[in-house]
């Protein structure tokens, strides 16, 4: 370890990984470190055993539940747009896009609640969300007459080209609210909440007041992964997120990135500039200009401001989930709206057919930004959707973002991961930071040579 390098990087969470790789194999040579046994931080996936060693440290797995090798468990199970930043990424790198599988995730769908008062197991319904203007016509969501509005909106957006002014309907769709196009189309507020939240994949009702362009824009990108590569707009891997972490680690270990796990960082060193020369590990030093961090790593330097609390709970099922059409993958959102809540609620499932967990059994897990005292019972909702729950393990993290973009210093850090169901958020924090670092934007639409042809 005691050389110099171009980037040291600390923490083996996704972003981190992917970051390593890319720096790798665009030339720079990487020493990469992780406090922990394994890869993934809080992105890993872990076998049964490991799963209640870190939840119920002083209980075993039930025999029932079957081997660890049946099992990887996502702590941050988020699905990726078919055609969202984290493919593209992954295309980019055809190392790792050829060692990784998909399985499309079955379904969508939205929670609603009728008229009456905010959630109710009776008055709740899980439905399809529909995507297109061929769906919104078959959808259970909507009475005759707002179907056909919805269709008119879908077809609208998808028409829609930001060179073509004879496709704006006469609005100013990059400066008006999108207020201003929910009343154009007269759409009724249930309506707008699940193209909001369910299609656009907002989090909050605050994209109300987003120009249109920039909300149109999430709404494309969910109509254009659908049928990309299934039925659905969102994929997930085969054994779990962890795979990804390990795709893009084995990426930089090809081209000559550097590895340790178990390894404990004991100081982040700085010149008399105040610019980052490298990190200490007992009495080993290792120097670099640059260095990437998650937060956990700048906690102690005053480097990060609490971002706010996810809570996550992990529920193991011997069932698959009510009203979903016995699918055994799929998500389920609940605007914010639906509970009277100022956050959206996130219910996302797997099963055996992602092979991460054993047969006849589901992992859901329940997530959705901390509001109160009692974190617990504002997943009631999500839990209730679920039916009976076998186990279920619960964590609150607190989550950080950088007070400086880097620049100054040279210590990037990382964003913590959010309480949303996908990684766009995370894959544009990937993106920004690799051109703070790199000095010039990752051009995705290029495939890296294969490490036989690298110079």
């Amino acid at each position: 370890m005691d050389e110099t390098y171009d980037v040291i990087v600390l923490g083996t969470g996704l972003t981190e990984c992917i970051l390593s790789g890319l720096f790798s194999a665009h030339g720079k040579k990487v020493l990469h470190l992780d406090r922990n046994s394994f890869y993934g931080g809080e992105t890993a996936s872990l076998n049964l055993t490991n799963l209640y060693k870190m939840f119920y440290p002083t209980i075993d797995p039930p025999a029932h539940l079957g081997a660890n090798r049946d099992w990887n468990v996502d702590l941050v199970p988020k699905f990726t747009m078919a055609n969202g930043k984290l493919v593209k990424i992954i295309l980019h790198t055809e190392t790792v896009a050829n060692n990784l599988e998909w399985k499309c995730v079955d379904g969508s769908f939205v929670m609603q609640v009728s008229a009456g008062g905010f959630f109710s197991k009776a008055k709740a319904k899980v439905h399809k969300v529909p995507a297109t203007d061929v769906e919104a016509l078959k959808s259970d969501l909507m009475g005759l007459l707002e179907k056909r509005r919805c269709k008119k909106f879908f077809k609208f957006v998808q028409d829609y080209d930001p060179a073509k002014p004879a496709t704006h309907k006469n609005m100013d769709l990059k400066r008006q609210p999108f207020r201003d196009l929910i009343t154009a189309f007269g759409l009724e507020e249930n309506t707008v909440d699940f193209i909001c939240h369910a299609v656009a994949l907002y989090t909050s009702d605050e994209c109300i007041q987003a120009p249109c362009h920039e909300v149109m824009m999430k709404i494309r990108l969910y109509m254009d992964s659908i049928g990309l590569y299934g039925n659905s707009p969102f994929l997930y891997p085969v054994y779990g997120i962890g795979g990804i972490a390990e795709g893009f680690s084995r990426l930089s270990a090809i081209y000559g990135g550097t590895y340790m796990l178990n390894k404990n960082i004991d100081e982040i060193l700085f010149n008399e500039d105040g610019k980052v020369v490298g990190i200490r590990s007992g009495e080993e030093v290792a120097r670099a200009p640059v260095i990437l961090c998650d937060p956990s790593y700048a906690l102690s330097l005053g480097k990060v401001r609490p971002a706010g609390r996810v809570i996550r709970a992990i529920c193991i099922l011997n069932h698959d989930i009510p009203d979903t059409d016995h699918m055994p993958s799929g998500q389920v959102i609940i605007p914010q709206r639906q509970t009277g809540r100022r956050n959206d609620i996130f219910v996302s499932y797997v099963s055996s057919s992602h092979c991460v967990c054993a047969e006849r059994y589901f992992i859901a897990i329940c997530s959705t930004t901390v509001e109160t005292d009692t974190p617990e019972n504002e997943l009631q909702p999500g839990f209730a959707l679920l039916g009976e729950i076998m186990t279920t393990f619960v964590k609150v993290y607190d989550t950080y973002e950088p007070i400086e973009d880097g620049s100054r210093d040279n210590l990037f850090i990382s964003k913590s991961y959010d309480a949303t169901s996908h990684f766009e958020t995370a894959c544009e924090d990937v993106l920004s930071l690799y051109e703070r670092i790199m000095g010039e934007s990752l051009n995705l639409e290029t495939t890296l040579k294969p490490f036989t042809q690298a110079s």
